[in-house]
């Protein structure tokens, strides 16, 4: 569904765009919060779901989700304003778990069933009940059944149909989750089981009924900028055609200004010293043997999951900065007493901008989507404005770390340029079930001497939870926004990005 504007896609743009309202023009911000389901859901005959009610009681929990309130107790009562004072502020505000999932939204999906079709011709052959392994397929009126109690989803049946009659349903979620984190409560609708989960949000986007929803921050980063202190932007590389065709550097640093920012960093500028950081690790550690392979850090969902499942790895990710954290704290050197906002593709930044082991020097996190809720509030369309300063700060290799493999290769071009002699083997995965596999093979000491780049996303960056286009149509405009960059790579004396603690 990536890149098809959907309802779910729809809804949530809504949503945001209703609360960066409230944010923007609430006089009575309790009544208005509680009318706002009825404007959204101002019709007498449902749309989506069998009643208007649940249509309503659905949005209701958006809304929460959208302003930084959790949801609320299903048996318990509980106003749709609780709580709205303690997250009314102008600071950061993050409650975890970041990625929820609305039990009322949830369609309780088949999990694993394979299902015998209409398409089902009845055939001599019955080639499925030949390779069924457990006789769990008969003929019942001239058609294949599967009793569900004797089949063990092994998919032979559906592998030989000539018809391809044979349906395998999964639940969306649970299949575009790469960790398992996707479990059933006692209704078996999905619920996330928060030690395994990695806040990658690939389950979010794949929900065609809209269930799972992560908490935003947009409401308290408007009151931010309406306490007239100052609000810096970052904007993540990925940035490059989220907002339209027409929507170029210029402008979107324009719209931003319009938004009330005081000026807009690229945060390729972090990505550029993290290549410069990562070569020199690895020629240190990697080429001379001290690591059996280095893991880059600048995917927060990829380093949770090695740290969560394979912490034996620990030893070997990187501990250069993100690019987000870097030039977050770059920001802090020029403008001490700014808060930073971090414009990016992720959900999991969220999570990485909230730790406590390491300062992240970001004050709000938001994504594309959450920032073009608050473009349509103000009325504000990046397309129609003039061109400003250019966005100019970065060289193509950190504007390549959007893209699945552009971190590996920024980090290899940077070790062939000025470290020559060092020969540099590359890996990367893209997924998180690749991810997996790639650290296990990494585990097993099939990959020593490699840098393995990991990206939680399909596609890397420009896939990420939070984006509004196809992944496709993105990677064409990071690569050409890459491409316009006046250097390829780094100089040598950029400053290199600090290094935190694992």
């Amino acid at each position: 569904m990536r890149g098809i504007d959907t309802q779910v896609r729809k809804m949530r743009r809504r949503i945001f765009a209703e609360v960066a309202n409230l944010a923007y023009n609430s006089t009575n911000l309790k009544d208005d919060m509680e009318a706002l389901p009825y404007k959204i859901v101002d019709y007498d005959e449902p749309e989506f779901r069998e009643n208007i009610y649940r249509e309503r009681a659905i949005v209701r929990e958006r809304i929460r989700l959208a302003m930084g309130l959790s949801l609320r107790p299903e048996n318990k009562p509980s106003h749709l304003t609780q709580g709205l004072e303690e997250m009314d502020i102008d600071e950061k505000y993050y409650e975890p778990p970041l990625m929820q999932v609305i039990p009322s939204a949830c369609n309780a999906c088949p999990e694993n069933v394979y299902q015998v079709t209409d398409k089902c011709m009845g055939c001599v052959a019955h080639p499925c009940r030949e390779v069924c392994p457990k006789g769990a397929i008969s003929m019942k009126n001239g058609k294949s059944v599967i009793d569900e109690e004797k089949c063990i989803k092994c998919g032979k049946c559906k592998s030989v149909c000539p018809y391809d009659a044979i349906s395998h349903q999964q639940r969306p979620c649970s299949q575009a989750c790469g960790v398992g984190a996707i479990v059933n409560d006692e209704l078996h609708r999905a619920c996330i089981d928060n030690d395994k989960c990695v806040s990658c949000g690939q389950c979010m986007v794949s929900c065609p009924f809209g269930a799972i929803a992560d908490k935003s921050q947009i409401f308290q980063l408007i009151r931010a900028l309406q306490s007239k202190r100052e609000i810096i932007a970052q904007v993540a590389p990925a940035f490059a055609g989220q907002f339209g065709p027409d929507v170029s550097a210029s402008k979107l640093k324009k719209a931003l200004l319009e938004l009330g920012f005081s000026c807009v960093y690229e945060t390729a500028i972090g990505a550029d010293m993290g290549a410069m950081t990562e070569a020199k690790h690895y020629v240190e550690e990697v080429a001379t043997g001290k690591l059996p392979f280095l893991l880059t850090s600048c995917c927060p969902s990829w380093s949770v999951l090695a740290k969560k499942f394979f912490p034996e790895t620990i030893g070997s990710i990187s501990n250069a900065l993100t690019p987000m954290v870097a030039t977050a704290r770059k920001i802090k050197e020029d403008h001490p007493d700014a808060s930073v906002v971090f414009i990016g593709p992720c959900a999991s930044k969220k999570l990485e901008a909230s730790r406590r082991t390491v300062r992240s020097d970001v004050d709000f996190v938001i994504t594309f989507e959450e920032l073009t809720g608050m473009f349509q509030a103000k009325g504000i369309n990046p397309a129609e404005m003039e061109e400003d300063t250019e966005m100019d700060d970065a060289t193509g290799a950190g504007r390549g770390y959007g893209i699945a493999g552009g971190v590996a290769n920024a980090i290899e071009t940077v070790i062939r340029e000025y470290y020559p002699d060092t020969e540099v083997n590359i890996e990367h995965a893209e997924s998180l079930s690749e991810c997996k596999k790639m650290l296990l093979l990494a585990k097993a000491g099939k990959k020593n001497g490699c840098l393995i780049e990991g990206m939680a996303c399909p596609g890397g960056c420009v896939a990420g939870a939070g984006t509004n286009i196809a992944v496709n149509m993105a990677v064409k405009s990071v690569t050409d926004f890459k491409n316009s960059a006046a250097k390829s790579i780094p100089d040598p004396e950029v400053n290199q990005s600090g290094v935190e603690n694992k």
